[in-house]
């Protein structure tokens, strides 16, 4: 690739490999002593940050400066805002359902399935999906206007994840909305405002990576993978399977948008959303 060091991008690709696994591991490790596996959801914006973090200070002298600066941060921006909403969302509860069960169907040590479907697994994508930062970091060339276009798809996402994540915060707080889905606000526009968001944010990154044919190409595993996890993977399947038998989900589901944020339909004559208005597991990816 013209525009990168070979070299320092080999570099910068090891290195944040390591990171995520030391991340990962080092959560693994603490996940297990507490007996609590639900902290590798927070570990997950966590690792991204270190990520980003690490490929910038391994990237100085070959990237533009604003370029490196501006992906490493939006980068981190991101994942702290992501790490410190989930802590406070889980702060006090126990393990979550879904590790309990897949703990509950492992084959052999529990412990060590936990470490390779949870941890490790998780670990490979966070450096997977991160591809977009290890290269943008390294760019030479200024921001360019899709990288500017690539920021204010981030900028977007960030504010539709973070609003989302307020709202149905501020909505289950209310004791008067127990039983009942949370269809106002963001959430009346798409079932998934949190999913949708995050999907703005790597779609973002990913432009900030593109200022050459080569790099666009060799990172755009990155949005789509992510793309695929929201969709169809950890993200939306999941959460609606979960939600699918709570009274009222149906009518919910028939007047708002998957995904895509749209004008909510018509409600149903004479029906109203029930529910508990649950969000479900944030973005990171679960067990297989």
């Amino acid at each position: 690739m013209s525009a990168v060091d070979a070299g320092t991008l080999g570099l910068v690709l090891g290195a944040s490999a390591a990171i995520a696994l030391t991340v990962m591991l080092v959560t693994f490790v603490i996940g297990t002593a507490r007996g609590l596996h639900r902290i590798v959801d927070v570990a997950w914006g966590v690792a991204f940050t270190a990520v980003a973090v690490g490929a910038w200070f391994l990237a100085a002298g070959q990237g533009d400066d604003v370029r490196r600066t501006v992906v490493a941060l939006a980068t981190s921006v991101w994942g702290l805002r992501l790490a410190i909403h989930i802590a406070r969302r889980g702060r006090g509860h126990g393990e979550d359902p879904r590790y309990a069960r897949m703990l509950a169907r492992a084959r052999g040590n529990p412990t060590l399935y936990a470490l390779w479907k949870v941890y490790l697994l998780q670990g490979a994508l966070v450096w997977l999906v991160s591809l977009p930062v290890q290269v943008a970091v390294l760019i030479p060339a200024p921001l360019d206007a899709t990288a500017c276009l690539g920021l204010v798809v981030w900028a977007a996402g960030l504010a539709f994840e973070a609003v989302g994540d307020r709202q149905l915060a501020l909505f289950k707080a209310d004791p008067a909305n127990r039983g009942r889905v949370m269809d106002r606000g963001l959430w009346s526009w798409t079932r998934h405002p949190n999913y949708f968001g995050d999907f703005l944010v790597w779609w973002g990154l990913y432009l900030m990576a593109c200022a050459t044919w080569p790099t666009a190409v060799l990172t755009l595993v990155s949005p789509l993978v992510m793309s695929a996890l929201l969709i169809w993977g950890s993200g939306k399947r999941l959460l609606e399977a979960h939600m699918a038998d709570r009274p009222g989900y149906a009518a919910y589901r028939a007047r708002t948008s998957g995904f895509v944020p749209r004008p909510p339909r018509r409600p149903t004559e004479g029906k109203r959303a029930g529910g508990d208005g649950t969000r479900g597991r944030e973005t990171s990816p679960p067990p297989v």
